[in-house]
């Protein structure tokens, strides 16, 4: 029954993911954006990532996706109505597409392990307290240059609307 449910929402999944390519309007793009990130939370849950699961929705679903709703909001992007239309470099387009996935499914299919059992994984895996260990023991270096980097655009980005507003 599990993998029945798993692979319905990989369907809608990839649906969803199709629909923030296909969308005209960037407003229903990052809509779509969102359904498809829910339902990915929803994929990691079913495989026992509750943890992972958990920081998708509150991360990506939530603060990047509004984040990038602000922005379009700001920017106040709207489909070009005299834009010409392609409906022949569209078929080409999504020809090659077709064909590079079912390349590299073709290679990802041949490089599949067929017959082996997987390696046990840690029991602090996929929990709290091994992230935090790995994350402040192992990445510090790279965690606290992140959080800089994170500062300064959030800096960069409030001078730049400062100096907007004052022109």
């Amino acid at each position: 029954m599990s993998e029945v449910l798993f692979y319905g929402v990989a369907a809608v999944t990839v649906a969803a993911a199709a629909g923030v390519v296909i969308c005209r309007n960037p407003v229903h793009s990052a809509l779509s954006l969102v359904v498809a990130l829910f339902l990915l939370a929803g994929i990691y849950a079913s495989l026992e990532a509750h943890l992972v699961a958990a920081l998708q929705i509150i991360v990506y679903a939530g603060a990047v996706m509004v984040l990038f709703l602000f922005v379009i909001m700001l920017l106040n992007l709207q489909a070009d109505p005299h834009e010409p239309s392609r409906a022949g470099a569209r078929t080409v387009a999504a020809l090659l597409a077709a064909a590079l996935a079912a390349t590299v499914g073709h290679f990802a299919w041949r490089a599949l392990p067929v017959g082996r059992q997987g390696e046990a994984l840690a029991e602090q895996f996929g929990t709290t307290t091994g992230l935090a260990r790995v994350l402040f023991n192992d990445y510090l270096v790279a965690f606290e240059l992140t959080s800089v980097l994170l500062l300064v655009a959030v800096v960069g980005a409030v001078v730049l609307a400062r100096r907007e507003e004052d022109d």
